[in-house]
């Protein structure tokens, strides 16, 4: 019997280590699935048609060294804004939550359009500030201009109008402005805990 986690959340907000780490405690297989939009962006970058980029994805895709850099995220932003984008990749996604070892998916819309069903729906977020903060430490540069495209990002993610940045009803929110790694992770696995009795 598959068991979905759906983890949602804006950029560097925490939710792709909370992932992992959630994943790894539980034995359940793991999507990032802004990696999806990341690569289908970098295609797009070199060329390529959005729509034939996502509908040809295949896993492999998703181990480009260049998905982690800033201009990947805004690629990956500007092409999820894109609803026939949205659509190739939605399937991808669905099938990988009916992990039967159990699946965590991480992005903007699983809990609201993905996985509306998911077992355990986390919202992970954190303010602009601090989310700014730790992705300059990851990438470097100028801290005001990653603020700058954090928030323009935000902007573009919570307005576009496919399936936009936003909890699900029922949706727990993990602020980790003021949370370590640990504590975070702790919260989460509580919640997951709970609901698998």
């Amino acid at each position: 019997m598959s068991f979905t986690v759906a983890i949602d959340g804006p950029a560097a907000a925490g939710k792709g280590t909370l992932s992992k780490a959630v994943s790894k405690h539980f034995g359940f297989a793991h999507l990032d699935t802004g990696l999806l939009y990341r690569a289908v962006g970098a295609k797009v970058a070199e060329g390529q048609d959005p729509f034939r980029a996502a509908e040809e994805l295949v896993p492999e895709d998703l181990l480009r060294p260049d998905l982690r850099t800033l201009g990947a995220g805004q690629a990956a932003s500007r092409v999820a804004a894109l609803p026939s984008v949205r659509v190739a990749l939605v399937d991808f996604q669905r099938r990988f939550a009916l992990a039967p070892e159990g699946a965590v998916l991480d992005g903007r819309d699983i809990g609201t359009v993905i996985c509306p069903q998911a077992e355990v729906k986390l919202f992970v977020t954190a303010s602009a500030e601090v989310r700014a903060h730790r992705r300059w430490l990851e990438v470097g540069g100028d801290e005001a201009q990653v603020l700058a495209e954090v928030r323009e990002r935000d902007e573009r993610d919570m307005n576009r109008a496919d399936a936009p940045l936003r909890p699900a009803p029922d949706a727990h929110l993990l602020d980790t402005s003021e949370l370590s790694i640990d504590e975070a992770v702790a919260q989460a696995i509580d919640l997951i805990a709970a609901k698998r009795g």
